[in-house]
């Protein structure tokens, strides 16, 4: 199954797509992360794309599809894959339909006092990329990731300046892909009204709303 998780900032995509990806034995491909990995990494790609990632505008839209051809293009991906944070244009969602439609679009429907309160709380491992909330999904240690013991940092694309301009991005060109893909009859829609609702809540209704049994 090919799927995608679309939703603002702070609403749970890299979360819910993670968990989603081990239950369903398919990969989970966030093009952020592979941005990020390339910067640390020093390599061509994040020697390309770090002017814009640091500015907190999204990273253009031939340099995004170069890289997501790739990637879908491997072995892991034969049987489907979750894309976390992309498509994020018309744009890029015409152009994947061309290469390889997707089966579900999952639109995560979040309430911006709940975007607002789980942004001011969150914190990135420097190293493998495990998102925490310091409120409800905290480290075992503080400051430190449970999964590979790196560092717990707020990312600089995390910043509020950087925040309140990614949140207008996602108005202005993301937002629409919402109603490119209900008129294509792939999409499918999880509310989220609770800032209390676990991870494990919400991808057990997921799975339910996707047809997957856990």
């Amino acid at each position: 199954m090919k799927i995608m998780i679309i939703g603002p900032q702070g609403s749970g995509k890299g979360t819910y797509a993670s968990r989603l990806s081990t239950v369903m034995k398919i990969p989970h491909i966030s093009t952020g992360q592979i941005f990020r990995d390339s910067i640390t990494q020093k390599t061509d790609l994040g020697k390309k794309v770090e002017k814009f990632l640091s500015a907190g505008i999204l990273v253009p839209d031939e340099i995004t599809m170069e890289t997501v051809k790739h990637r879908i293009g491997e072995p892991d991906c034969k049987k489907g894959f979750i894309f976390d944070g992309f498509p994020r244009t018309l744009k890029q969602a015409e152009e994947l339909n061309r290469i390889s439609p997707l089966d579900v679009v999952l639109y995560l429907n979040v309430p911006e006092w709940i975007l607002l309160k789980r942004l001011s709380s969150r914190v990135t491992c420097r190293k493998c990329g495990k998102i925490y909330n310091l409120l409800n999904f905290k480290p075992k240690k503080e400051g430190v990731c449970d999964e590979c013991k790196g560092e717990l940092i707020v990312r600089e694309d995390e910043t509020p300046e950087a925040i309140k301009m990614r949140l207008k991005e996602y108005e202005k060109n993301t937002k629409p892909l919402v109603d490119y893909y209900n008129k294509k009859g792939v999409l499918k829609t999880f509310k989220c009204e609770s800032f209390d609702t676990t991870p494990e809540e919400a991808v057990a209704k997921i799975l339910e709303i996707l047809g997957v049994k856990k």
